[in-house]
């Protein structure tokens, strides 16, 4: 078969998988919505250098992810499939370079192997119909180490160089700083294993470092020649100033042990994880260009790994740079295991057996759960989830055949492995992307029933009116974007960068205003004689001043 017939099979498989019901669900709080918002203020104040939030300068985040929602909205309009559109885009290009990477590094057949179980892995996969930033951030920060690895085996070096510098670039333009500390640590850790630069040249990694300012150095750029230098010194302060606290400090409450993300990486890349543990250390017959690159994987893989676990903020998507090189690794297992004789090892069918068998309870424990959660609210204690868990979400009995089915297929497809491996191993990636479209399409919109829809439904309310909703006690961008506020101004609205909320609930306000707090916040704005409460509904209060 014809390779470009392949690329469009892989492209076409990519579309049927990430592009349909990307608006199944409403965004979710914070960074889905907050990127989001960033994008829509952009068309709304037709700013498109600068990322704003209730159109006040945002620095958290560069712009390259928000310009993409930006084209998202301009061809499908506001909404959550033009917010998540351009991770689906990322996740048809991330199945066809992996194709790509895997047949030039290795063969044909263990490229097929490496895009079958990225996507069939549960937190890889699960991105890709998300609307946050590290999907896209994830696959330019590959394509540099990529073109890295390429500026060894190619005649072509300064070409190469000069694309790996441009993609690590464009990742920096994407979510900041992290991307130069990420190959920064894994070029050094790679000298040092190598002990030298190990046929690199001081040219070649000279392009790399001029080509990687080129597209932050451009946008800033263009920034301080309309806006002044004044605000490209500003940006770069807080910008700075953000993520050192992020590796400082929890951020939002997003704390967790060391091996916090140790765990997400086993359970969440279900079923590739599990074949690292395939490695051995014995000498193997592969190029030296496949052994290069399989050693760049391993580093980078250790690197993000161990980096965001001493990072004091935790959060599931922070490790999702392992994705790469996870899938990568696992498919180089599976590959021995499928064409080489390779015996899968024990510990790798009881590191399947155990995480299969743990996502099957829970789909199963989710309708159940569900059914009978007035027999935990008793044992609950915190007001906010005991009031989450009264909102009416239809379940049945029914619906956990789907957790059962998933359980026998896992069981069925790991046990038939040691007979053979490689068409049971495909069918278990076919019931695995079986298994995450009915997760996202049928679980995910009750779980968000939960969490959050009755915020969503007050704020919708007042869409694209001139009015006034703000948080009480909590931090939100949902009040923004699903109410569409509109760009108008008050001197009094702002103070010190951040929305004034001292004068929103004492001061003459100039439009309705209405608020919204925790459950478990009310009695004290109850008390408050000038806020009138005019509902209540899963956990969250509503309020208008008088």
């Amino acid at each position: 078969m014809p390779s470009y017939i392949k690329y469009f099979i892989i492209a076409i498989l990519g579309c049927i998988l990430f592009l349909p019901f990307l608006g199944q669900v409403h965004l979710f709080d914070w960074d889905e919505i907050n990127f989001a918002e960033c994008a829509r203020e952009m068309i709304v104040s037709k700013d498109y250098l600068r990322a704003q939030i209730d159109f006040m300068p945002f620095w958290e985040k560069p712009p390259v992810f928000i310009w993409m929602q930006v084209l998202g909205m301009k061809f499908f309009g506001v909404g959550e499939y033009a917010a998540r559109f351009p991770n689906a885009v990322m996740g048809i290009a991330t199945l066809l370079t992996l194709y790509y990477a895997g047949k030039k590094v290795v063969n044909e057949k263990m490229a097929t192997l490496w895009v079958m179980l990225y996507a069939a892995s549960w937190l890889p996969h699960f991105y890709f119909k998300s609307g946050i930033i590290d999907p896209t951030f994830n696959f330019f920060i590959f394509l540099a180490f990529f073109q890295l690895h390429l500026v060894k085996f190619s005649h072509r070096k300064g070409l190469h160089a000069l694309l790996s510098g441009l993609f690590l670039g464009i990742a920096v333009l994407t979510k900041g700083p992290v991307a130069v500390l990420v190959a920064g640590l894994s070029f050094g850790v790679y000298i040092i294993i190598n002990r030298g630069l190990n046929g690199y040249r001081v040219k070649d990694l000279l392009i790399i470092a001029f080509s990687a300012l080129i597209p932050f150095a451009l946008w800033l750029g263009a920034a301080v020649a309309i806006y002044g230098f004044a605000y490209g010194k500003w940006f770069m302060t807080e910008f700075i100033t953000y993520q050192i606290r992020l590796f400082r400090t929890e951020d939002a409450d997003h704390g967790g042990p060391f091996i916090y993300h140790f765990v997400v990486l086993l359970i969440g890349c279900f079923p590739a994880a599990a074949f690292l543990f395939q490695y051995s250390r014995k000498r193997t017959s592969d190029a030296s260009n496949t052994r290069d690159m399989s050693r760049w994987m391993w580093i980078l893989f250790w690197v993000v790994l161990i980096l965001f676990s001493i990072v004091k903020t935790k959060i599931v998507h922070y490790s999702s740079l392992c994705y790469f090189p996870l899938t990568y690794l696992a498919a180089m297992q599976l590959y021995k295991l499928s064409y080489e004789g390779a015996t899968m090892k024990k510990v790798v069918k009881l590191l399947l057996y155990f995480t299969g068998i743990l996502w099957a309870v829970i789909l199963i424990l989710l309708p159940v759960v569900g059914i009978n959660k007035k027999m935990l609210i008793p044992i609950i204690d915190d007001p906010f989830a005991v009031g989450n868990l009264s909102a009416s979400v239809p379940w049945s009995y029914a619906e956990c055949l789907w957790g059962v089915f998933y359980l026998i297929a896992v069981c069925v497809t790991i046990a038939m492995m040691n007979k053979d491996f490689r068409k049971w191993m495909f069918m278990l990636c076919m019931v695995q992307l079986v298994m995450i479209q009915v997760t996202i399409l049928h679980f995910t919109p009750k779980i968000e029933a939960y969490s959050q829809r009755a915020a969503i439904s007050f704020f919708e309310r007042f869409e694209g009116k001139e009015v006034y909703i703000f948080p009480l006690g909590y931090k939100s961008y949902a009040n923004i974007f699903y109410a569409k506020k509109p760009m108008f101004a008050n001197a009094e609205y702002y103070k010190n960068g951040k929305v004034n909320e001292e004068w929103l609930l004492h001061g003459i306000v100039d439009r309705p205003t209405y608020f919204i707090s925790k459950i478990q916040d009310a009695k004290q704005y109850k008390a408050m004689p000038q806020l009138e409460c005019i509902g209540e509904e899963n956990g969250f209060v509503f309020f208008k001043r008088k």
